[in-house]
This record gives C-alpha cells, sequence and structure tokens, in this order.
C-alpha cells in the first residue's frame, strides 16, 4: 500500500527561489513558502516588499513563520528520497574537470544543463522543474558552461543575446547606448564568424608555412655564414701570418743594418785610438826628452838637439774624428717608415686576399704602428715638481698628478705656472722622436706638449700660435679642431717628431688614432705638458704609464 508521502507532489516541497528543496521552510502571510534564507536575501536586495511567487506588495516587510509540517514529516522524507533518486541515477557523472551542479547540497553532481536567465547550472534532478514548470520553460538552457556570470550583462543583469557589429561586442537588450548600432542575435553572429573561421584557417596554415620555410632559409644561411666565417678566419690568419713575417724579416734586416753599423763604428773607433795611443807614446817620449834637455848643462849638446826635439809630430787633428754615443736617431726614424710603408703593401694585398673591410685593416695598421712607437721610441716621462700650479700635488715618483682641493704654499719660481693648472716633464727635447702614454680620468683633462718659452704667470689663448700643441677630454684640440673619437678615452699615446714636426694622439686601449698636429714648427726645447682637469673638479688624476 502506498504511504502518504508516496502521494505528495515533489513540486510542492521545492523553493522557488534556490529551486532545491526546502531549508528551514517559513510561510508568508500570502501563503507561498520559501527557505528562510532565500526569502530574507530577495528582501533585502529589493526597494519594495512583495511575494516572490504571486507578486502581491506588503507596505512593510512581511512577518515569516516557520513551516513546522513541511519542515519536520515531509520534507524531510521527501529530500532523502531524492537524494537517493538522484544518486542512483546520477553517481556516473562525478567525473572530474565536468560542470557541477550549482543546487545540489553537499556532493555536487555533474550538471546536465546551463540556464542563461537563472545563471546557473543543473544536474538531472534540478533540472526537472525547467522541463516542467511553464514559465521555467521559456528559460533558455544550453550545454553546461563555467562562469554565468560572465554572460550576463553587468549593468543590466540581462543575458548578452545580442553582438554589436559596429563596437564588436556582446551586449543585452537593454544596452540603449548601442541604439542606431547594427546588433544582431548572438546566434547569427556566431555562425558568421564560425565562416570566417573557416576561410582565416588556411591562411593561417599557409603563414605558418611560410614561416616555417623562411626559418629553414634563416638556418642554411646560418651554416652557410659560418663556413665563409671559417674560410675568412683562416685567410685571415694567413694574411696576417704573412705580415708579421714580412714585419720580422724587416725587423732582422733593420738590427743587421744597426749592428754592421755598430761594428763599423767599432772598427773605426779601435783604428783611432790605436793611432792616436802610438801619437800617446811618441808624445810621451818627445815629452820625455825635452824634460831631460831642459836640466842639461852642455850648452853644444842642447843647441844639437833641439831641432829634432822642436819638430812638428806626426799628429792627427782632433776635430776631424766624429765622437758618436748613438745612432742618428732621423736615419732609425727614416727605417721605421720605410716598415710603415712595407706593412701598408702587405695590408693592400690582404685586403685583395680577404673580405675583410677597410676599417679592419686600418684598426691593425694602428696597432702595428703602436707597437712600433711603444718599442723604439717610448720614454721615461718624470713629472718636474718645480713647474706644478700651486692647486697639483705630484707624487714622489713623478708619475701622477692630482688636481688637490687647496693651494699648497710652495716656494717661488719661475719656472712654475701660477695661471693654469699645468705641470711639465723634467726632461726636454730639441731633437729626436719620442713617445709616452698616460691614463685620463674624466673629460676636463689637457695633455699633450708646450714649448719652453711659454708664459707660466700670466693667462694665455693655450692654442699652437703660443707653442701650445694638446688635445682636450672633451675631444677638442688646442688648434679648436672637433675630435671624433669613437669612444671615451681611458688611455691616451703621445707620439712627437721633432724633426718632423709632428704630434700625434692615439687611444690606446681602442686602438684608434685621435689626432695629428702636422707641419709644427719647433725652434726651441719643447717639454710634455698635463693638465688633469682644466675646470675645478677634485681629486681627479693623469698617470704616466711605464711600459719599459
Amino acid at each position: 500500500m502506498a504511504s502518504a508521502t508516496d502521494l505528495l507532489d515533489p513540486e510542492q516541497f521545492i523553493c522557488s527561489i534556490c529551486l532545491d528543496v526546502f531549508a528551514e521552510p517559513v510561510t508568508i502571510s500570502c501563503g507561498h513558502n520559501f527557505c528562510k534564507a532565500c526569502v530574507t536575501k530577495y528582501w533585502d536586495e529589493c526597494e519594495q516588499y512583495n511575494c516572490p511567487m504571486c507578486k502581491k506588495s506588503f507596505e512593510k516587510r512581511p512577518d515569516v513563520c516557520v513551516n513546522t509540517l513541511i519542515s519536520e514529516v515531509v520534507a524531510a522524507h521527501f529530500k532523502m528520497a531524492v537524494h537517493v533518486k538522484a544518486a542512483g541515477s546520477n553517481h556516473h557523472n562525478q567525473e572530474e574537470g565536468a560542470v557541477l551542479c550549482d543546487i545540489c547540497p553537499g556532493t555536487k553532481l555533474k550538471a546536465l544543463k546551463s540556464c542563461l536567465v537563472c545563471s546557473a547550472s543543473f544536474c538531472e534532478t534540478h533540472l526537472e522543474p525547467h522541463q516542467r514548470v511553464a514559465a521555467l520553460k521559456r528559460h533558455k538552457l544550453i550545454n553546461p558552461v563555467e562562469n554565468l556570470e560572465d554572460r550576463i550583462c553587468k549593468k543590466h543583469d540581462k543575458l548578452l543575446d545580442l553582438y554589436c557589429r559596429t563596437e564588436q561586442l556582446c551586449v543585452c537588450v537593454m544596452c540603449t547606448e548601442h541604439k542606431g548600432h547594427e546588433t544582431v542575435p548572438v546566434e547569427e553572429e556566431y555562425e558568421r564568424r564560425k565562416v570566417q573561421l573557416g576561410k582565416r584557417i588556411p591562411e593561417y596554415q599557409e603563414m605558418i608555412e611560410e614561416r616555417r620555410r623562411k626559418v629553414e632559409e634563416i638556418e642554411r644561411s646560418v651554416e652557410e655564414g659560418k663556413t665563409v666565417a671559417e674560410k675568412e678566419i683562416a685567410e685571415w690568419a694567413e694574411a696576417v701570418a704573412a705580415l708579421m713575417a714580412s714585419v720580422r724579416t724587416k725587423q732582422d734586416e733593420l738590427i743587421s743594418a744597426i749592428e754592421e753599423k755598430q761594428k763599423a763604428a767599432e772598427k773605426q773607433a779601435e783604428e783611432c785610438i790605436t793611432e792616436l795611443e802610438q801619437e800617446i807614446t811618441e808624445l810621451q817620449r818627445r815629452s820625455s826628452e825635452m824634460e831631460h834637455l831642459s836640466h842639461a848643462e852642455d850648452h853644444l849638446q842642447l843647441l844639437q838637439r833641439l831641432p829634432s826635439v822642436f819638430s812638428s809630430p806626426h799628429a792627427k787633428d782632433l776635430s776631424d774624428i766624429p765622437v758618436r754615443t748613438h745612432l742618428h736617431r732621423p736615419r732609425l726614424g727614416l727605417a721605421v717608415a720605410q716598415l710603415e710603408k712595407t706593412i701598408a703593401q702587405e695590408m693592400e694585398r690582404i685586403l685583395v686576399r680577404t673580405s675583410l673591410v677597410e676599417e679592419d685593416l686600418e684598426n691593425l695598421a694602428i696597432d702595428v704602428r703602436l707597437r712600433l712607437m711603444q718599442q723604439l721610441y717610448t720614454v721615461d716621462v718624470t713629472l718636474d715638481p718645480d713647474t706644478a700650479h700651486p692647486l697639483l700635488i705630484v707624487s714622489g715618483d713623478g708619475k701622477q698628478v692630482t688636481l688637490g682641493d687647496k693651494y699648497q704654499q710652495l716656494p717661488d719660481n719661475p719656472k712654475r705656472f701660477d695661471y693654469y693648472r699645468f705641470v711639465l716633464g723634467r726632461e726636454g727635447f730639441t731633437s729626436g722622436i719620442f713617445y709616452f702614454e698616460v691614463e685620463v680620468e674624466g673629460e676636463d683633462w689637457c695633455l699633450g706638449v708646450f714649448k719652453e718659452s711659454v708664459n707660466r704667470k700670466e693667462g694665455l689663448s693655450l692654442s699652437t700660435k703660443d707653442g701650445c700643441w694638446f688635445i682636450y677630454g672633451d675631444k677638442i684640440t688646442s688648434s679648436g679642431v672637433k675630435l671624433s673619437c669613437k669612444q671615451n678615452m681611458s688611455k691616451v699615446g703621445v707620439f712627437v717628431d721633432y724633426e718632423e714636426g709632428l704630434v700625434s694622439f692615439y687611444h690606446v686601449e681602442a686602438k684608434d688614432h685621435i689626432y695629428s698636429f702636422t707641419g709644427c714648427t719647433f725652434t726651441e726645447k719643447i717639454y710634455p705638458a698635463f693638465n688633469p682637469s682644466l675646470v675645478y673638479s677634485n681629486k681627479v688624476s693623469l698617470r704616466i704609464t711605464a711600459l719599459r
């Protein structure tokens, strides 16, 4: 025999707000039942109080009464039956990653459909009212999806069921700001876009293939470039080896020429010494005889011997005998110039044989020239404290000058610079070729050579006409030429050829030629000149680098 509960209609025990079995059911004055929490939340969010089912209005918030019958007898039994049925029919729907029912209490079952109107997903059991109740049948059901709130207009709380082609976004029927725009149902735009996607996919596939072919082309180019680079490296190594062999040959020839000249000079000196020693012996003999005759008392003997003693001895004119302490410097410079010419010729051949650019060869030429200058012409420059401006501090070894922060009490010296902050080297040069290197700081320094008579007590223009040949750290010369250095300077090499009237500057570390003063007229002694900072900048230094 069927029990009373078997005859009850399940729809009587479902809250019309949450569409789930009543939880703490209450009754309002119009007779409709709801979950206490559901109807309380509903009234909290409404401006007017009415029944969620029949829409009856109330002047004030209605009182609610607990429906003890539904709560204690029918609802408990029906809820258990519904959940047993749902568990039996849907236990296989609990799959990992599936969209779950928003209504199921406790363990959630897999959703069968999502309702765009309710903004919720329902399992088979909780979907049943949408299939039976007339009002719910009009709701739009779709396959279960997550984030249903993204399909609702945030402004109007309506379904985004239209697509605005003008602004290319989904809108609801209440979005009046799109009135006058071209709007179509979302389904229509969906079908149109699917057709477009079907056409674009092959285009993208073709673009992908084109880029894959380009990748392969680039990879082949890299491999070919690697082969070419290896070939160029081999050719470069071969060319440089030939160049170095040529340099070594010229070096051997130069050394042999110097040694031969030295041997000839030594032989000539030995012959002169032998001859002079013989003359010394003869002169000593005559001197002794004269000494002896000066004490003789025999008048006849003195007069007879005196003519032979007074006769002029066979002696060399000492002014005709050259005395050389070193090889003539200009001749050595000529030999080096010939060597540089040979190097230049070799470089031209390298340019023909390899794919090197002229800049590479120019860098190599400067590198070779620097090495030659460092080996052949380096001089030991030491700073002269007697010439230093009172703000300059010269190190004890005379290799560094630093700009101090106050004037020093120094004795007055006619050699001292009182106006500009300069210090000179101890040794000056009146001939020959010399080279030295200086480590520099910042951009306010100045470095070069001064003539001895430069004005040290008053202001001067610091130009070539005043006997100043130098460059500034901010890349300007004393002749006003703006320099175009590739990098900021850190170590500067200074090369001077007195006879040629040449002053050249090199950025040593970058192997870059900075600038050359040519056609200079040197008529007096010139000195290396140093200024760590033309403008006031505390504690900056210049240091002379030791190369030997």
